[in-house]
């Protein structure tokens, strides 16, 4: 089976009625169709395409034909999807900067395909717009859409949760190629309890600070992280499970008296530990205000914020403990004892870890 990608299609496309067959046609249809289906926050603001920014977002339908194309705009250039063919096939794809159509895969063999399109970078990427899809082939047909699962889960982190570098095994560089996010702990855990899938993680980020001038409690609730107006409705997506996995980067800011987001939050007095608590149990309540009946697990690792000696997992701890909340939980992950950020392996340990904690203290 041979698979392409990067090609312009030059699309001449017959029009068909949803759910029409040809022997030998094009099927068009745009981002807003009911067979597509999508997982993460997905900004629909445009209301002329599905734009992608959240790490781990994707796009999915089920299609019998030769090849599929897609009319999309990746805004900065930046961004790396994995194309997930018929569930066991993963090809690498960076869209250019340009509007126009690109072929995803082609020369399919006949029957029925799968198709996932899932965002290996992080939002600081840039946005990417999907506008719609073309299947090109013989006896072509866009057929039922993916099935929802029962189970979800969402995940709060940083760079960690994010996958940053992850596969970058010979330093810690920022070239987005490096991230995967589908290689996380987060969307490995996901796939796992075959549960759906969102995750708000930013690089840098912290609760009290981060490496910007922006903290994840001001943006946990957005669509587009930096645009206030766009706000997102809870009500759309209601995980089982939610996972936090903060304080990493707020574990160096504190001790950088020097750099201006120490000083805009804290002038020249870095905060004691009941500070930090209380910040700690203000996000974790904002969470919980949002779901109510979620379980939500407090965790921290693997860099060296969970490091033999480190005050953090106890502040954690003490937070949670202060909360007297039955459906919230603490889980550290050990220090791995390596530099830089983790590898696929080493979010492949995270990820069994978070699984057997889950499988021993939580019912979906």
């Amino acid at each position: 089976m041979k698979r392409k990608i990067y090609t312009l299609l030059l699309v001449f496309c017959l029009l068909l009625p949803e759910g029409a067959e040809s022997q030998e046609a094009s099927v068009n249809f745009g981002y807003k169709h009911s067979k597509i289906k999508y997982a993460g926050r997905i900004d629909y603001s445009s209301k002329e395409s599905a734009d992608l920014l959240w790490s781990g977002s994707s796009i999915k339908f089920n299609f019998t034909g030769e090849s599929v194309a897609t009319l999309m705009h990746d805004h900065n250039d930046k961004n790396y999807y994995n194309l997930i063919l018929d569930e066991d096939s993963i090809i690498i794809f960076n869209p250019g900067a340009e509007k126009k159509y690109y072929t995803l895969v082609e020369d399919l063999s006949p029957g029925e395909h799968s198709l996932e399109i899932f965002k290996r970078t992080e939002w600081g990427a840039g946005k990417t717009s999907f506008y719609e899809f073309i299947i090109q082939g013989k006896r072509v047909k866009l057929l039922k859409a993916p099935k929802v699962q029962k189970r979800k889960i969402e995940f709060y982190g940083n760079s960690i949760t994010a996958g940053y570098g992850n596969e970058d095994m010979e330093a810690d560089r920022p070239d987005s190629t490096f991230t995967n996010n589908y290689k996380s702990y987060a969307a490995i855990t996901a796939r796992h309890f075959n549960a759906e899938y969102s995750c708000i993680a930013k690089g840098g980020i912290g609760i009290m600070l981060s490496w910007f001038d922006f903290i994840m409690p001001q943006l946990y609730d957005r669509f587009s992280p930096l645009e206030d107006a766009q706000q997102w409705n809870f009500k759309q997506y209601k995980p089982q499970v939610v996972v936090i996995n903060l304080f990493q980067n707020d574990s160096w800011l504190v001790n950088k008296p020097e750099r201006k987001e120490f000083k805009d939050v804290f002038g020249d007095t870095p905060p004691d530990e009941r500070f930090i608590i209380e910040a700690y149990k203000a996000f974790v309540s904002q969470v919980r205000g949002k779901y109510p009946k979620a379980n939500i697990i407090c965790a921290l690792g693997s860099m060296d914020a969970t490091k033999v000696g480190a005050p953090w997992p106890g502040y954690v701890q003490s937070a949670v403990d202060e909360l007297n909340d039955e459906q919230l939980h603490t889980l550290f992950f050990p220090y791995k004892e390596t530099p830089g950020h983790p590898k696929v392996h080493e979010h492949e340990v995270m990820a069994n870890q978070l699984i057997r904690f889950i499988d021993e203290n939580i019912k979906w």
